[in-house]
């Protein structure tokens, strides 16, 4: 680029710039390349800053499972990392989701017996979701359907919602027009992640009633019992009282709506959130109660074992975890009368 001084014209001295035809490629070369760095730079940066957030995300949620794991086998940190063969620190660090090294979560997990699995996913892709097989869980709203379809109620399985973008399912919903009443069950066999519990208790609890009071042609429900049920289990039992103000301040509630839909009928008014336990398996022996409350947790002895136990006992139909015969589950029957409930 050659840079000429003019003379003057009217006094003023005027620049004129003359320039090469290969200077004014060159020039455009350069800013060419600078901007393509600029660039590159901002893509890397970008790159790195989103693998950051998943080095994160999996190392928080591989903490929290090595944490879940490790307090229901009552282990110490100090224990696991002996069992691991690494040190207390690096232990303590990756149950606090800082990102380790994949053979320390492998080493962890095969402490606590578990298979350490890693998975590549090609997030374009969307592949129909499935639901795992719990016959347990099937088990449980197998009796709570033939109890209320016996007392009248309409009763409905798996029923779908949705609001906006949010839906979901319900495990059973039992309702009646007349009474403008509607009672929402959602039942848990394992409790391994709260925030999914809650979160998914939570929104159906919010969005479940006026949808489907709009599928029955009514404004609103008078009353509204909404019940988190779980497997009397000690497994369970064990994850209720360890989180016991957690689950108060989701159901907070006393059992007596519930009672009411049990035993007599729909309450007549109010919204209610209320923690249970249940037995899917009817015990013949006199006295010995379906389900039983929060406030009676603390003193209640399992009636089974473990998830596995159930399955057994239920798949058998051999005698329950408690004293007393049982009989296989009974099918859901017009007309038939709900065995008696009796204080333990």
């Amino acid at each position: 680029m050659l840079i000429r001084r003019a003379t003057p014209v009217f006094g003023v001295f005027q620049v004129v710039l003359s320039v090469r035809s290969q200077d004014a490629f060159d020039l455009v070369e350069h800013l060419q390349d600078k901007a393509s760095q600029m660039d590159s730079d901002r893509l890397v940066r970008l790159r790195d800053e989103r693998i950051g957030r998943e080095l994160a995300r999996n190392s928080v949620t591989l903490g929290a499972a090595i944490h879940q794991e490790r307090r229901r086998r009552h282990l110490s940190l100090r224990d696991l990392a002996r069992a691991a063969g690494v040190g207390l620190g690096t232990a303590q660090a990756a149950e606090a989701g800082v990102v380790c090294t994949l053979e320390t979560y492998v080493r962890l997990a095969d402490a606590l017996r578990l298979k350490a699995c890693f998975a590549l996913e090609d997030p374009r892709r969307r592949e129909a979701a499935t639901r795992p097989v719990d016959p347990v869980h099937a088990a449980m709203g197998e009796a709570e359907a033939a109890h209320l379809r016996a007392r009248g109620f309409n009763v409905g399985m798996d029923e779908p919602f949705q609001h906006y973008q949010f839906s979901g399912r319900a495990d059973l919903v039992a309702w009646s027009v007349e009474s403008r009443a509607l009672l929402h069950i959602e039942n848990k066999t394992q409790i391994p992640d709260l925030q999914a519990c809650f979160g998914s208790f939570n929104a159906k609890r919010a969005y479940l009633g006026a949808e489907l009071a709009a599928r029955c042609g009514i404004s609103r429900w008078s009353s509204e019992t909404h019940v988190m049920a779980g497997l009397w289990s000690a497994e369970v039992l064990h994850a209720l009282r360890i989180h016991k103000a957690s689950f108060a301040s989701v159901c907070p509630d006393p059992p007596e709506a519930f009672d009411a839909w049990w035993r007599e009928g729909s309450p007549e008014t109010g919204r209610h959130s209320i923690l249970v336990v249940f037995d899917p398996i009817e015990h013949l022996r006199t006295g010995c109660r379906r389900w039983i409350g929060a406030e009676e947790l603390d003193g209640v002895r399992p009636r089974y074992r473990d998830y596995a136990d159930a399955v057994a006992r239920l798949g058998l139909g051999v005698q329950a975890a408690v004293s007393g015969s049982a009989e296989p589950l009974p099918a859901a029957r017009s007309g038939a009368r709900p065995p008696q409930q009796t204080q333990p």
